[in-house]
């Protein structure tokens, strides 16, 4: 058997697979969560509940991959449900490259600045390129069209705009604060690379016919 079944469609398919990535995303999101919950609760203190939504990032894209893990193992039956399953898909993968590929770069962008990396790092570094990966990976399996993108990539601007505009982005290491706008500024612009990957991922994964 070649390595290349162990990423193809037959295998990354199966449901034994799909319940073992379910399991692992579930417990990520959950420690997810968890890691933002002092930001969460800062938030609350302030009284700026509406914005708590947008506080934690990475766990609310690794929620969305869950979903659409498991809606592929239970498909929704009716139009209003395919319709959900495409905008949940379209979410997931566009904020869980998003964040992947954020959430390394931040760390080794305080590294350079000085930061000392412990082994909690490390474990970010590769849990959040494992998001990036699964998401592209999965693009195959999912069934979003451009309309779902669409709005999977606006709301993850208005995420970017709340983050900056009240201050609520993830914390950050402090080597990276007095370089905030072009934290702000990679944010912004990787929000349009994770749209566009989304894009062409889905596009040479289906027949033009089927976007």
């Amino acid at each position: 058997m070649s390595l290349s079944y162990y990423w193809s469609k037959e295998f990354i398919g199966n449901r034994p697979f799909l319940w073992l990535l379910l399991i692992c995303n579930v417990l990520g999101t959950i420690y997810g969560y968890i890691w933002y919950g002092h930001q969460i609760s800062d938030t609350v203190t302030r009284g700026q509940y509406w914005q708590v939504i947008f506080v934690p990032d990475s766990p609310t894209a690794s929620l969305f991959f869950s979903i659409a893990i498991l809606l592929l193992l239970y498909p929704p039956r009716t139009a209003l449900g395919a319709m959900v399953q495409q905008w949940i898909e379209a979410l997931a993968v566009v904020t869980s490259v998003k964040y992947g590929i954020w959430a390394v770069a931040i760390i080794f962008a305080g590294q350079a600045q000085g930061d000392v990396l412990v082994w909690q790092d490390w474990m970010l570094v590769v849990s959040h390129t494992a998001m990036a990966v699964e998401a592209l990976l999965f693009v195959r399996l999912f069934h979003y069209r451009w309309t779902a993108l669409a709005g999977a990539i606006a709301w993850t601007f208005l995420n970017d705009t709340v983050d900056y505009s009240f201050g609520v982005f993830p914390w950050l290491p402090g080597q990276l604060y007095d370089d905030l706008s072009a934290v702000e500024l990679f944010t912004y612009l990787l929000t349009l690379f994770s749209g566009l990957a989304a894009w062409l991922s889905r596009k040479y994964a289906l027949p033009k016919s089927s976007m």
